[in-house]
């Protein structure tokens, strides 16, 4: 497994400047090819009394701008430095997230950033933990103070769930890349023996892959997001692996829980699969 084709989402109105570097730098790593994206939603409004068709006309035109400004940074930033690239955009009634999850067919891994605006805005920002629950793909989520991307130190924050055993397969290049893999569980304390032995066979079968993988089954002391964050600080992990494990949990990430100091760190790169 390889990741052949990125799919990078540009947000509208902001420079991506960081996130098409790391999106270069991944494609180098792993010769691959990058499709570009991006979407807005305009305005919905009724004709009524007070609208002018002139108004509507000028959002579109302004979408339309910002839409080719994304396509311009995205061709230069990406056109001598990877073998192929693609671009797609749009400008629908639907979220962008939906857009985003239907055109990811096409594409092994989406690389997306932390949005800048609202989070509940959709006609420019991706939602992204709904993108994650309807992508059908692994996610990157590259950080607000990104830099190139290192692998001196990954954590896989291990559940004994469908959606952990889909996201370090998923993960899999990234691990064969990083220069050291800790398997991480947190568990309480009588369960500890238990998360002990699902992380050896973890780690065995990441072994039968080329990986040597570290094991660290922790005692869960309060909120178990606190303790895997605690984890990644204490080891300098470069890289969050993680399962995103259902709709309500992943919502209350993304609207401030404790998880989005986690997965949404300034610093720290996170894989999601569901």
């Amino acid at each position: 497994m390889t990741y052949s084709t990125l799919m990078v989402h540009l947000e509208l109105g902001r420079s991506n400047a960081v996130l098409l570097e790391v999106a270069a730098d991944f494609a180098s790593r792993f010769e691959s090819a990058v499709i570009g994206i991006a979407g807005c939603q305009p305005m919905q409004m009724y004709y009524a009394e007070g609208y002018s068709v002139d108004v509507l006309e000028q959002e579109q035109k302004g979408i339309d701008d910002e839409i080719k400004a994304a396509e311009s940074e995205f061709r230069s930033a990406l056109l001598s430095k990877v073998a192929h690239v693609e671009w797609r955009s749009t400008s629908t009634f639907e979220a962008v997230t939906e857009y985003l999850a239907r055109e990811a067919r096409a594409a092994d891994l989406v690389l997306t950033g932390v949005a800048s605006g609202d989070i509940l805005d959709s006609s420019r920002a991706v939602n992204t933990g709904d993108l994650v629950l309807q992508v059908g793909r692994p996610v990157m989520i590259v950080p607000l103070a990104a830099k190139t991307l290192r692998l001196d130190q990954v954590l896989v924050a291990w559940k004994e769930t469908r959606e952990s055993r889909r996201a370090i397969a998923d993960a899999l290049p990234l691990l064969k890349a990083a220069s050291r893999v800790t398997l991480g569980a947190i568990a309480a304390q009588e369960d500890l023996e238990i998360a002990r032995a699902q992380l050896a066979d973890v780690a065995h079968w990441l072994a039968r892959h080329g990986v040597t993988a570290e094991q660290i089954a922790s005692p869960a002391i309060g909120d178990d997001a606190n303790a895997l964050w605690s984890l990644a600080q204490d080891l300098g992990a470069d890289l969050v692996v993680a399962g995103a494990y259902g709709h309500s949990r992943l919502r209350e990430w993304v609207l401030g829980g404790v998880t989005k100091d986690l997965l949404l760190s300034k610093d720290r790169y996170s894989f999601m699969s569901h």
